[in-house]
């Protein structure tokens, strides 16, 4: 019987409670193009989470969903339940010992595509599939990564925190 990581368990809490708030509260931050929407930082907890291990990753993904559902049309929202897919994906390579930037690199690819095939049910014509939404969530990804990279190494130099300790 695995004892429960309260710390863990807390950090997880507090990131899908970020993932469900930021489309809530950040809607000035978002961009809309078609099927495509990118609100600034909505990737961050789930990069964060990542490092938590894959439940962590998965509840976090699920918070981002909900979080969309809230505010979004249905379309945002089925992007949004990928992030439960590249999160589990993302904390896998990260339980291995893989190099954070090289997670978030290889995973941008895996979004964009996951997220492109989510809106093929919608009717978007394959160029705002493969174009608009594939590749802006790629870019996308990797500015968020950004985001979050920075804000990992923050914590961990101002607050001596090293959330790989709570996995």
């Amino acid at each position: 019987m695995q004892l429960i990581n309260i710390k863990k368990l807390t950090y997880t809490a507090l990131l899908t409670a970020l993932a469900i708030v930021i489309p809530l509260t950040f809607g000035f931050l978002k961009v809309q193009l078609g099927p495509f929407s990118a609100t600034l930082a909505s990737h961050v907890p789930l990069f964060i989470a990542m490092l938590l291990g894959p439940g962590a990753a998965v509840m976090v993904g699920l918070g981002s969903t909900m979080g969309f559902l809230a505010t979004a049309p249905l379309v945002v929202a089925a992007r949004a339940f990928m992030h439960v897919f590249v999160g589990y994906a993302g904390a896998v390579m990260l339980k291995k010992g893989m190099d954070f930037k090289k997670v978030v690199a290889i995973t941008a690819p895996l979004h964009g595509a996951l997220e492109a095939l989510a809106v093929i049910p919608f009717g978007f014509t394959m160029y705002k599939v493969l174009v608009v939404v594939g590749a802006g969530t790629m870019l996308h990804h990797m500015v968020d990564g950004t985001i979050a990279f920075a804000l990992i190494k923050a914590l961990s130099k101002s607050m001596n925190i090293d959330l790989r300790k709570a996995s």
